[in-house]
């Protein structure tokens, strides 16, 4: 008689070192596993709610300014440094890792109302409200050197002074141009004390300018007189103007798609369009309740972090119409300026409080090195939450979020008028009694 016994090798489930993990024999055969999609489903609400435990975007504050932060400028060649300017003309280089000052800029006599650094990360321009244009040679030894130290400072490399105030400049990828927004548009040289070419399309003051990340002679403008403009050096000339119903107060482009960009509005909203086709934009992202004041896309182009009047800082998907983060603590007022870090990871905000916030671009995301099993599980939870995000209860974990005080004051009116019409009411049906009762007295 022929017997079939059940055989295993012990090589197959014997661990070689006492820290070796257990091996788990799993059988895939969906005929075994009929609940499959039951499982992930309770995986995929589990996910979304650990997200929510563990969001802990706030990393560090950083100090040093005495008036508010007005703008801020990346470092393109090094990922660990930002440049800040406030309202009282001073200029500082911040660490981000060790959150501390590494060189001071001082110079400027009025408010710095814009910031940017060549794309070698060698020279620094700042305008401001005195009616002057600096630059600065950025040190690469305090860049490189780690104990950083606040006590250094920077002469300018020149000093161009013009006839009128500046409120915002960029400077152009790949050269050695720069462009400044005042009373009118001005393309400015590295060694020319007079700007090259002026643009000036009947338009008040520029408050915003932005060059395109993909073609570099295309910059774009807006004004305080509600216009959006669309210039290109090798024209000479405006290319394309057009009109929103209230001022934009920042512009940033897709950097990688060129020929898309968002404006930051006074109405509270962000729009989207599309440089070839102006006449309509293309997504409208909703959530602030004030006035956006900054806006900076992430180096990958598929989200953009905005900061408002409100307080808040969100981050919003590029095609999203809703924020998907948001940001505030019980210190920050209202926020000026803000950027994504070079690797996408960080997002630092300028505030109306002096200070400098570093907030992780993911709120819930694990710092530090991770296991490869680590990393394993992560991508798992972000690939079974995106496959049942549609169903009720994933979404309904995923979309909440406390009420904002913001929010809340905006309710504040409403409120108010409900209490007041409820009171009155009351009032009412106490007078109908009491004339009722008097009315019965006298008979």
């Amino acid at each position: 008689m022929k017997v079939n016994v059940i055989s295993r090798s012990t090589d197959e489930y014997t661990k070689e070192r006492s820290q070796d993990l257990q091996r788990v024999f799993r059988n895939f055969d969906p005929n075994i596993r009929t609940q499959e999609k039951a499982v992930e489903y309770v995986r995929a609400c589990n996910a979304a709610k650990l997200e929510k435990i563990f969001a802990r975007p706030f990393v560090g504050a950083m100090d040093g300014h005495i008036d508010s932060i007005s703008c801020m400028a990346k470092n393109p060649n090094h990922l660990t440094k930002i440049f800040s300017g406030s309202m009282d003309g001073d200029i500082r280089l911040w660490d981000i890792a060790s959150r501390r000052t590494v060189c001071q800029f001082p110079g400027h006599q009025g408010a710095v109302q814009g910031l940017a650094v060549s794309t070698d990360g060698r020279v620094l321009v700042s305008c401001g409200t005195d009616s002057t244009v600096r630059l600065w040679g950025v040190p690469v030894s305090t860049l490189l050197e780690e104990d950083v130290s606040s006590d250094k400072s920077a002469v300018p490399l020149e000093t161009y002074v013009w006839k009128n105030a500046f409120r915002a400049v960029d400077h152009q990828w790949n050269f050695d141009r720069f462009a400044t927004g005042g009373a009118g548009v001005d393309i400015w040289k590295h060694n020319r004390s007079a700007p090259e070419q002026s643009f000036e399309w009947g338009t008040d003051t520029v408050v915003s300018i932005k060059f395109n990340p993909g073609q570099p002679d295309i910059l774009a403008t807006s004004a305080s007189d509600r216009s959006i403009a669309i210039y290109d050096l090798r024209m000479g000339k405006p290319a394309a103007k057009f009109i929103m119903r209230t001022r934009t107060n920042s512009i940033s482009w897709n950097p990688m798609e060129p020929i898309n960009f968002t404006a930051a509005n006074e109405d509270s909203n962000c729009y989207s369009f599309d440089s070839r086709k102006l006449n309509e934009a293309k997504c409208v992202h909703k959530d602030h309740v004030s006035a956006v004041m900054d806006i900076d896309y992430s180096p990958t182009g598929r989200e953009f972090v905005t900061g408002s009047y409100d307080r808040t800082v969100r981050i919003f998907q590029y095609n999203g119409g809703h924020s998907r983060e948001i940001y505030h603590t019980k210190r920050m007022q209202r926020v000026f300026c803000v950027k994504f870090s070079c690797d996408a990871s960080y997002v630092i905000s300028g505030s109306d409080d002096t200070n400098l916030r570093l907030w992780k671009a993911k709120a819930s995301e694990q710092l530090g090195v991770l296991l490869p099993r680590e990393q394993k599980k992560h991508e798992y939870n972000e690939a079974v939450k995106n496959r049942y995000k549609h169903l009720p209860e994933v979404k309904r974990i995923v979309r909440y979020d406390k009420r904002m005080p913001a929010i809340s004051l905006l309710n504040l009116p409403f409120c108010y008028r409900k209490k007041k019409k409820s009171n009155y009411c009351q009032y009412i049906s106490y007078l109908d009694i009491t004339r009722s009762i008097m009315f019965a007295c006298f008979l």
